[in-house]
């Protein structure tokens, strides 16, 4: 891991931008730790992270200046900076293409697009928990928060090191990761927006029922994909802070 820069914030808070390798990533940390601090690995949709940065700094710094954990995120493969991935580009232009006729999206492209994603993005989230966790300061226990939700249940089933996952519902999941998230058994809240545009709401409600935790919670809130409430961040810290201090 290579640290490429470095900035203290307004509220104290340390953000470090990392490479690995070739994936761009960035790590916030408290001000001033007494003990080694908890970590959050918070995922995002493959929009590229620069994008996607407001809303992932806001969370990180929430988390770091109130509950005094560390938090970090890297770049999906084929998105952002990252070199482009032509099997990725055209599973994602057959989903427009099936979105905008109307009809239902088979399997095959559910698959397509996201299966090769999980088997990329999972080993590279594992490498960099590797690393972040050899850094003074960060010592774990590990939650996993947000992005593709097929990532979240996939690093739930293999990744010891995690105790505890907030997921974002959707509904593009291939038929094979409904079979993994039975097997999922750590503490699970779960963010579902009632009128989603882009998601099937019983197929997200069916994933969720899939869990084989024996904690897990849904949180469902009216309103479309970006329209989750700002209130929301509160509970998704204090389900982190039970299981994670």
């Amino acid at each position: 891991m290579h640290f490429t820069s470095e900035q203290r914030l307004d509220d104290g808070v340390v953000e470090r931008e990392f490479s690995l390798g070739e994936i761009p990533g960035i790590l916030w940390t408290p001000a001033s730790v007494s003990a080694p601090a908890p970590l959050i690995l918070i995922g995002h949709p493959p929009l590229g992270l620069r994008r996607m940065y407001p809303r992932l700094a806001g969370r990180a710094r929430y988390y770091a200046a109130e509950y005094g954990f560390a938090a970090a995120t890297i770049e999906l493969p084929g998105s952002g900076e990252r070199p482009r991935w032509a099997a990725a580009e055209q599973a994602r232009a057959d989903l427009r293409r099936a979105m905008e006729a109307g009809g239902p999206v088979g399997g095959e492209i559910v698959d397509a697009l996201v299966l090769p994603l999980v088997d990329r993005a999972v080993p590279e989230w594992q490498a960099a928990l590797d690393a972040l966790l050899s850094l003074p300061g960060i010592g774990g226990p590990v939650g996993y928060e947000g992005g593709v939700i097929s990532v979240g249940v996939r690093l739930a089933v293999v990744e010891p090191r995690i105790v505890a996952a907030g997921l974002f519902a959707g509904s593009l999941v291939p038929a094979a990761v409904f079979e993994e998230a039975r097997r999922v058994t750590i503490p699970l809240h779960v963010l579902l927006q009632w009128d989603d545009e882009g998601n099937d709401r019983q197929a997200a409600l069916d994933l969720f029922d899939a869990f084989g935790s024996r904690e897990k919670t849904l949180h469902a809130n009216m309103g479309g994909h970006t329209g989750v409430p700002q209130f929301e961040l509160d509970p998704g810290a204090r389900f982190f802070a039970r299981h994670l201090k």
